[in-house]
């Protein structure tokens, strides 16, 4: 029975939808004698269900009822938790990060699934990484719920009346379904829980929507769009359009004209590009996005396959067009693509022809919170509380599973009757340095392993092995408290060049790979005194290695001048 293993880069609907149409189709193929193998690779262990994220904000809905568990949607499927390392398209592998085991793990495959979607990419834009608040995981909403409860809650206390100005102004930048869903949500939840602070009016609270077109909403009719405009102004949100945000600070959002914006709270939904790892590979690209066939196949290839928000599928021409239009990046889209996506591998596995995408959309949605929205379907345009409850309709017709649909029902009928809870979920931020306990005879790490963090010893001692091509194990010295080691892979990007066991209890702090990176990279003196120990190291090994070896040749003519010549 031949194995065709199919590798999908991504978790979302274009990802999954792939994933579980390649699962349908896996037991016909068997009983026709190909084993068909589905891994799916992303960083967390859910889709999420990205029309509802905005909700999260003011848990109109339940924070774990917008993601589906990615082992009950493809129960069948290989699932890796891990981030993306590498993708070799010519050797016909992808390497993931390391887990609990620091080694590199390698996928080989026969057929590649490109659904990584955009990233919120704020490259170029000084300030923004750093004060910005993306708005793309779950994660990204319950850090903005948690952020604006901590906001009201400093605010209620302070005195400084331009501190609590900038506390009390919110401001998101993008005016496409993302920013204005986030805004029109954000909006509702302050409004409706500030009452709760004595010392905070609302009309101390401000929000300004910042958007770089003449017109919010680009994605509906303009109809639509001025509705939507004229609605979220009446409310007392500040639309400022034909701006555009260039840079932020602590303390504010800096737009292209040099209007400063005083804010606590910037959330970006812009710009979104493409995943960086999709930018490296050497395939066909229209600005950023693969170039795909109608068939999902990227342009110019045999078995790399790419849809969703990364992709670029042209649509059959109609009579008259010239030129072709693409598929738009939207869940509808993503799920008829991944459809057709995985239709066309197993025709390749059969030797069949392939398919066509050619799905033009039935409608677009939009929740301007407050229960109004607007909806264009098939055509109709419909606005307000009508717009508002097909969305909810819609969208909770497409969530994924009975217990997800029931749950959030249930919420949404809870939200009708009392006010939002004002918890805030202190998660917890994990420090770069970490403190860590080892005990005698355990090793911190081994030969080979991937260097992802560097240590520092507090207490106790080590020794440091490495074991040459013949097999044989080298000690080639110990360490004390106030020494380190671990940092020459990190350097120099290689594997781990020796094994290091605890000889003594060991304390240490561990620095991660990207803060030590980091710090080498801008602090000159750093990087020299780590350069320096790193060029003293190397010629202590040598000088250790070679000193091993003459041990080794002394030790063998030793034994052969005292053993009797063999008589044959």
């Amino acid at each position: 029975m031949a194995t065709h293993r199919v590798v999908i880069l991504g978790g979302g609907f274009a990802g999954v939808y792939t994933a579980r149409r390649l699962l349908h189709h896996a037991r016909s193929l068997r009983r026709q004698g190909h084993e068909l193998e589905v891994h799916l690779v992303n960083r967390e262990n859910y889709m999420v269900f990205q029309p509802m994220l905005a909700e999260v904000i003011s848990g109109s809905v339940g924070i774990a009822d917008t993601v589906s568990p990615l082992r009950r949607l493809i129960r069948d499927a290989f699932i890796h938790m891990r981030d993306i390392e590498e993708i070799d398209l010519a050797g016909g592998t992808v390497t993931l990060s390391p887990g609990f085991k620091p080694r590199a793990t390698v996928l080989p495959f026969d057929h590649l699934v490109l659904a990584m979607g955009n990233v919120t990419d704020f490259r170029g834009a000084p300030g923004l990484p750093e004060h910005a608040l993306p708005f793309k995981t779950l994660g990204d909403a319950i850090a903005l719920r948690n952020h604006i409860l901590r906001l009201l809650d400093e605010a209620d206390n302070e005195t400084d009346q331009e501190l609590r100005r900038q506390m009390l102004t919110f401001v998101v930048a993008g005016g496409g379904f993302s920013g204005v869903e986030v805004m029109a949500e954000m909006h509702d939840f302050v409004l409706r829980i500030v009452d709760g602070y004595p010392h905070i009016q609302r009309h101390e609270c401000k929000f300004i929507l910042i958007h770089s077109r003449d017109r919010i909403l680009p994605e509906v009719s303009p109809e639509l769009a001025i509705y939507a405009q004229k609605l979220l102004a009446k409310r007392g949100i500040e639309i400022w359009l034909n701006k555009r945000l260039s840079a932020a600070s602590a303390s504010s959002a800096i737009l292209a004209d040099g209007t400063r914006v005083p804010t606590r709270t910037l959330v970006s939904t812009v710009p979104s590009n493409p995943n960086p790892l999709i930018e490296s590979l050497p395939l066909t690209k229209d600005n950023g996005r693969l170039l795909a066939e109608g068939t999902t196949l990227v342009t110019g290839t045999r078995n790399i396959w790419a849809l969703g928000d990364c992709a670029r599928i042209p649509l059959p021409l109609l009579p008259g067009q010239d030129k072709p239009e693409y598929a738009p990046p939207t869940a509808q889209h993503a799920i008829r693509e991944a459809n057709i996506c995985a239709d066309n591998i197993v025709a390749t596995i059969r030797n069949q022809p392939l398919k066509l995408f050619a799905f033009r959309g039935l409608g677009t949605l939009a929740a301007l919170g407050h229960r109004r929205g607007v909806a264009q379907i098939m055509g109709v345009k419909v606005s307000g509380l009508l717009a508002w409850f097909i969305w909810r309709t819609v969208y909770w017709s497409k969530l994924p599973g009975w217990d997800r649909k029931f749950k959030v029902g249930a919420s949404w009928f809870i939200d009708l009757f009392f006010p939002p809870d004002l918890v805030q979920l202190r998660l917890g931020t994990t420090s770069a340095v970490h403190h860590e306990h080892y005990e005698a005879g355990q090793t911190v790490f081994e030969q080979g392993d991937l260097g992802q963090r560097m240590y520092i010893i507090i207490k106790g001692r080590v020794e440091v092995v490495q074991t040459d091509a013949q097999g044989e194990q080298i000690v080639l010295g110990s360490l004390g408290p106030g020494q380190y080691f671990g940092e020459m892979a990190i350097m120099k990007r290689r594997p781990r060049s020796a094994t290091v066991r605890v000889v003594e209890p060991l304390d240490v702090l561990s620095l991660e790979k990207a803060d030590f990176t980091a710090m080498i990279e801008h602090v000159d003196a750093f990087r020299a005194g780590f350069e320096h120990e790193a060029e003293r190291r190397a010629k202590f090994t040598k000088a250790a290695i070679a000193a091993a070896e003459a041990a080794d040749t002394a030790k063998i003519a030793a034994v052969a001048s005292t053993e009797p010549a063999k008589v044959q």
